[in-house]
């Protein structure tokens, strides 16, 4: 049968615009639909542009608590809020119009709309009818609310209203002290809001190493954030001047009042309405159900999903290779897989947060006698040199063999550094292969070959 595409992908995020464009490189006929704007949330709403939020906070801390160091004489610095949403905006702009060059140039169509799969092959756009031979969903996900305090976009917000309010707020309450709580946590407070973060769990980014929780925690209250952790967010109630709530602190009950409130608590997967009744695509807790061993085909044959909409880990560069491997699977090119103990983590606060592979107490619950190394940047002269000497790179080892098998970095740079202990582990580099890989100097990146050394009692400058 003759079918109008080769492959329909709905979702043009990370997930989505990657897999079309690799099917465009492959030849393919290829279209994706996008109910809003090519790039998806992360391009549009999310990694992206609170990047550029996050950059001029890091600016605007440096002049307030390190200027006088670099002889920054020219008084309080003031910032312009408009301006600095603006920036991010154009950011954004600038980066979605790459994605439709990169459509046109590799011949891959797109439609703005929504879609919904009427079978296997069919596709219902709007008021227009598709036929394809495979189908690949990537939708993404959307923020989950706070029951009983549902998102008005206005006084209880998610990510996307964080990243766009008309006015700086004077007090933010975040629920949640996960990576987007604390990078909005981190953005707000640098720009003179008072921010507040209630976690339920013991610490914050409590799926990091807990080291680096602990020491992300001193940095972040020295920044005059309050941080509540093992607290239980209980009554919302809207107030004229913002919402005021009840949390249950290890201390007692505790107040809090607050112009905004930020709920960043996880995230639900966008399924509804993507398919007719009829089909009865398997879901698991929300999330599609696809296997990564055969192609990221879900319960029905020539469906395939790939992206946050499968579930965690729900990280744009997860969502990205996964696209590539069932694409190039579906086209009989290749048939790589996605190494899922090799993902790494950010966290853009500053210090930032990056890790890969196992914790500390990860590992030795896995049944690994564990060497640990770890280099503090206070003895790195680089960091020295920027006044950016807060955190550490941990890495942990097996104590038999040598590999690597996890690494947790908090730091001015720890987002980049990631990437080499991210291709260390790939390789199975054992911390003698990566303490005598030369490193350049004077350089972030030494503390990772200090680290490795000052595991093996080599460390020159620790």
């Amino acid at each position: 049968m003759a079918y109008d595409y080769d492959i329909v992908v709905i979702g043009g995020g990370p997930a989505g615009y990657a897999a079309a464009l690799r099917a465009g490189q492959l030849g393919k006929r290829v279209l994706c639909v996008e109910r809003d704007k090519l790039g998806g949330i992360c391009l549009n709403w999310g990694c992206i542009p609170t990047k550029a939020l996050l950059t001029n906070a890091h600016l605007a801390e440096l002049l307030k608590n390190h200027g006088a160091k670099f002889g920054y004489v020219g008084g309080e610095p003031k910032w312009d809020f408009t301006q600095i949403i603006k920036r991010s905006r154009d950011v954004a702009g600038q980066l979605n119009k790459g994605i439709e060059s990169l459509f046109r140039k590799y011949k891959a169509q797109s439609k703005q709309g929504v879609a919904k799969v009427l079978d296997p092959h069919t596709i219902q756009v709007g008021d227009e009818k598709v036929t394809t031979d495979s189908i690949i969903i990537a939708t993404g996900v959307r923020p989950r609310p706070l029951p009983g305090a549902e998102f008005d976009g206005k006084t209880i917000i998610s990510y996307k209203e964080a990243m766009s309010l008309p006015a700086l707020p004077k007090s933010l309450l975040i629920i949640g002290a996960g990576p987007i709580g604390l990078e909005f946590g981190y953005f707000y407070n640098a720009l003179g809001t008072k921010v507040t973060v209630v976690e339920m769990l013991d610490r914050v980014l409590p799926g990091e190493d807990e080291d680096v929780s602990k020491e992300l925690h001193k940095c972040l209250t020295k920044r005059g954030l309050e941080l509540l952790v093992s607290s239980k967010t209980g009554k919302v109630e809207k107030t004229a001047s913002g919402v005021k709530v009840q949390v249950e602190t290890p201390q007692g009950p505790k107040t809090i009042e607050a112009e905004k409130m930020l709920v960043a608590i996880g995230v639900l997967a966008n399924v509804e309405g993507v398919f007719a009744d009829s089909l009865k695509v398997a879901l698991f807790k929300n999330h599609i159900k696809a296997d990564p061993k055969n192609g990221y085909q879900t319960s029905v044959p020539g469906i395939y999903a790939v992206g946050d909409v499968i579930g965690p880990p729900w990280l744009a560069h997860v969502a990205h290779h996964e696209a590539i491997c069932c694409v190039e699977r579906l086209c009989g090119h290749a048939d790589h897989t996605v190494d899922y103990s090799n993902v790494p983590g950010c966290t853009y606060t500053d210090p930032g947060v990056a890790s890969v592979g196992l914790t500390e107490k990860a590992a030795r619950e896995a049944g690994y006698e564990v060497r640990i190394g770890k280099f503090p940047f206070l003895a790195s002269g680089r960091a020295i040199a920027s006044d950016e000497s807060e955190g550490f790179v941990k890495l942990v080892f097996d104590k038999k063999y040598g590999e690597l098998l996890g690494a947790h970095l908090i730091g001015s740079q720890a987002t980049e550094l990631i990437a080499e202990l991210v291709m260390a582990k790939k390789l199975e580099a054992t911390e003698e292969e990566i303490l005598h890989a030369m490193h350049p100097h004077p350089t972030y990146s030494e503390s990772i070959m200090e680290a490795a050394g000052q595991g093996l009692g080599e460390s020159i400058h620790f």
